[in-house]
């Protein structure tokens, strides 16, 4: 988990006015669904990698039917905000939030059937100690399925792209495609499957933008204040280039423990 803390009150009001209640991440419950698509999650123990504030952690246990979520994040106000919704959603029985140190997950070897991350890993640079420590804490036969924002390539990224995680700020940690493959194929997981998000997100995301500058303005203005919303309409034009060229290309990967 990374170490670098980024999402207070604000930050969170303005990140689940802009992406749905209980997401800090694009998509929202339909993004959920692709990335979960085919799986049964049913009678399943789960752990959330960087659950934020808990409105997956709730809809895995509420609305797919995991008998057990544990999420994981290494900050207080989302881990907060995470066990009011659990609480509020009447799943805390099943759903149990902890606060955590960056480093190896507090699981015991073996003891879950799927390892889940929306789009949080991306704070991880390591990919290859995070598939690592995936591929310990699941059982045979258990899954690693997750979002996270990739490079297209390895290596420094091109001007545009440094521009972008500059005023991101949020200690990007992005890998390629490829290294995410041998990274998870190194850990021991078969059948690895990646799936590139690029097409849909560079769709999205000039409505978003148009979001902040058009008629949702004052209510993002609320949340970060005039300034704060002119800095996210400047971020947002610097990744909209970069998924314009397709180095930014958000992924979603599927990997099995034998």
């Amino acid at each position: 988990m990374s170490d670098d803390l980024f999402y207070d009150e604000t930050h969170i009001a303005f990140l689940e006015e802009m992406w749905g209640e209980g997401f800090l991440s694009p998509g929202g419950p339909e993004e959920l669904n692709r990335i979960l698509d085919g799986l049964d999650l049913t009678g399943k123990t789960i752990v959330d990698i960087g659950c934020g504030t808990g409105g997956v952690a709730v809809r895995l246990a509420r609305d797919y039917g995991a008998a057990r979520v544990i999420g994981l994040d290494v900050e207080a106000p989302v881990c907060a905000h995470a066990r009011r919704r659990a609480d509020q959603a009447g799943v805390s029985d099943r759903v149990e939030i902890r606060q955590v140190e960056p480093g190896p997950m507090p699981l015991e070897n073996g003891s879950v059937d799927i390892v889940f991350s929306k789009d949080s890993i991306v704070h991880i640079p390591d990919k290859e100690t995070l598939s690592a420590d995936a591929f310990r804490v699941l059982r045979s036969g258990g899954c690693f399925a997750a979002s996270d924002w990739l490079i297209s390539h390895d290596g420094d990224p091109s001007p545009e792209m440094a521009d972008y995680i500059r005023k991101e700020d949020l200690g990007f940690g992005m890998a390629s495609p490829g290294r995410y493959r041998k990274a998870l194929e190194g850990a021991g997981f078969l059948n690895v499957a990646l799936t590139n998000r690029n097409p849909w997100y560079k769709t999205i995301a000039p409505k978003e933008l148009a979001r902040l500058r058009g008629e949702d303005r004052a209510r993002f203005e609320s949340a970060l204040g005039v300034d704060g919303v002119a800095h996210m309409a400047d971020l947002w034009e610097s990744m909209i280039r970069v998924l314009d060229s397709g180095e930014h290309c958000p992924h979603h990967f599927r990997a099995w423990k034998p």
